[in-house]
């Protein structure tokens, strides 16, 4: 008689090497500390990128920063990171930040209904784009936006725990001029997009991004402050194989709200969802996703200059919301004059101005539930953030982020204008932030700080020692409560203070894998 042992344990590693594109590790960080106990976290084998189609205006230029931190654990040999062009409609003419006036002069800047027939690619055809040598070394590259696409790329092995991008546009005149900025982001089937608007001073263009090969069917809802706005149209958005599909928010309904959430949802497939918002006045910027929704919530990174700030809530369930408004400044957390506290109906996007709110210091916005009788309703929110007066305004946005549980990065940092934001809404915390070597050559460099419980502390980041060019900074959470992030890069440009915000969520670069409580025998007669 002979007998086979199988073990569960191979098993399960083997299933977190395929599914460990880091869908396992959400919740909170003591979510996450309990959890350790049951269970090994190993890093994740495969990760899955989507950038956003970045503007087709002559007047501007993007640049591409990749990078993927070293890790412990990682097999230090196999792996490749790169992004592929998607394709776009042959003759899709949106035109978000062009010369157009934002007008919808093609009916798949509606709906996609070409089915990707006669598309497009960037210059370079197959050629993979950042291309990663080795992890700890950021790559960069310059791209004139008017011939360069949304991307879709995958790293595996060795690059693919925390592997980033991102992806930072300047657009130097127009009613686009700004600076725009947005990490690319994993795929998935929901989104929420507090902050969008259909207000006829504003052009908002959602951007589906499909990474499979099969088509993707997307459901576009709006909700304004009374409520779900009227669709125009019932027909659902089709995203084809590996393709992009702007679409205009003005164009799915007939009614007018400044203040507006956007749902994105796909009944088949999945999807990379940004909006690119392009106000007449004060520039433009991407508004990415909002956390999910959650009873707190924590908006880091507001700068300390800031001229207005404009807070936009919603409440995505069947009850109402009431929540405390609290301002997480560098000494300690107060409540903003006139905004105690905020009651948001169910179903109905809720807009408040909150001005000068930091009044010359940095800070950080942090909703809690009010308290009362009954659970408490989770929220999605985000920051509309001004800086500048008059015609030298600019605008960013800043989601709801969730919490670090281990690590997060922004991959491009320059030797000026980058700022770092972080807020311990709760218990004060310990962070190490690393500084990564410049993508042209250079040594990390990494501090230690403490962030105080119900503060927010911004900061300048490390610089990497003798560093050249774009480089990446990674925060870890050491010990301690809960910490959010977010990043501010400015570049001022004649004038107009230009900069970008975002946020850094944890980079769910490891998967918990349950440890085997037996092992499975098979036994076999001869």
């Amino acid at each position: 008689m002979n007998r086979t042992t199988l073990s569960l344990i191979g098993a399960a590693t083997a299933l977190a090497a395929v599914t460990g594109v880091a869908a396992l590790t959400g919740g909170s960080s003591d979510d996450a500390d309990a959890s350790a106990k049951a269970a090994t976290r190993l890093p994740v084998q495969r990760s899955t990128l989507l950038c956003p189609t970045p503007s087709s205006s002559d007047v501007s230029s993007t640049t591409y920063t990749a990078y993927t931190p070293k890790r412990d654990g990682v097999d230090a040999k196999d792996g490749t990171a790169g992004l592929l062009p998607a394709q776009t409609p042959a003759d899709d003419t949106t035109d978000p930040g062009g010369d157009d006036g934002g007008k919808d002069d093609s009916k798949n800047g509606k709906n996609g209904k070409d089915g990707g027939k006669g598309g497009r690619a960037a210059p370079g055809g197959d050629k993979p784009v950042l291309p990663l040598k080795e992890p700890g070394k950021p790559v960069t590259t310059e791209e004139s936006s008017a011939g360069a696409p949304a991307l879709i790329g995958t790293a595996d092995g060795r690059f693919a725990p925390g592997w980033t991008v991102q992806q930072t546009t300047t657009i130097d005149a127009g009613s686009g001029r700004g600076l725009l900025g947005t990490a690319c982001t994993a795929p998935d089937t929901d989104f929420w997009l507090p902050g969008v608007s259909t207000d006829r001073n504003r052009q908002d263009f959602v951007h589906l991004t499909n990474p499979d090969d099969a088509a993707a069917e997307v459901d576009l809802k709006l909700y304004g402050p009374s409520g779900r706005l009227k669709p125009s149209t019932d027909e659902a958005i089709t995203v084809p194989p590996r393709s992009t599909v702007p679409v205009l928010l003005s164009t799915l309904t007939d009614q007018r709200a400044a203040g507006a959430s956007l749902h994105v949802t796909a009944r088949t497939g999945r999807i990379g969802a940004a909006v690119q918002a392009v106000d007449q006045k004060a520039g433009s910027d991407w508004l990415p996703a909002s956390a999910v929704p959650s009873t707190s919530v924590a908006i880091p990174g507001i700068p300390k200059d800031a001229t207005s700030a404009r807070l936009i809530v919603f409440a995505p369930g069947s009850d109402d919301a009431d929540l405390k408004v609290r301002l997480a400044g560098p000494n300690n957390a107060i409540t903003p004059a006139g905004h105690e506290s905020l009651h948001v109906k169910s179903g109905m996007t809720t807009a408040i101005d909150l001005g000068d709110v930091t009044k010359g210091e940095p800070g950080s916005l942090l909703l809690t539930p009010e308290g009362g009788e009954g659970p408490a309703t989770p929220v999605v929110a985000a920051l509309q953030v001004t800086r500048g007066k008059g015609s030298d305004q600019e605008t960013a946005f800043i989601p709801a982020t969730a919490a670090i549980e281990r690590s997060a990065t922004a991959a491009d940092n320059r030797t000026k204008g980058s700022t770092l934001s972080l807020v311990a809404p709760r218990a004060s915390a310990k962070v190490r932030i690393t500084a990564s070597a410049g993508a042209g050559g250079g040594s990390p460099v990494s501090k230690t700080y403490e962030v105080k419980g119900g503060t927010t502390k911004a900061l300048e980041p490390p610089r990497p020692a003798s560093g050249k060019g774009p480089y990446a900074v990674t925060v870890e959470r050491l010990s301690g409560g809960p910490v959010h992030a977010s990043r501010m890069l400015a570049l001022s440009e004649e004038g107009v203070p230009m900069f970008t915000i975002q946020s850094l969520p944890d980079d769910r670069g490891t998967v918990a894998v349950p440890e085997a409580g037996q092992d499975l025998s098979l036994l076999n007669d001869d």
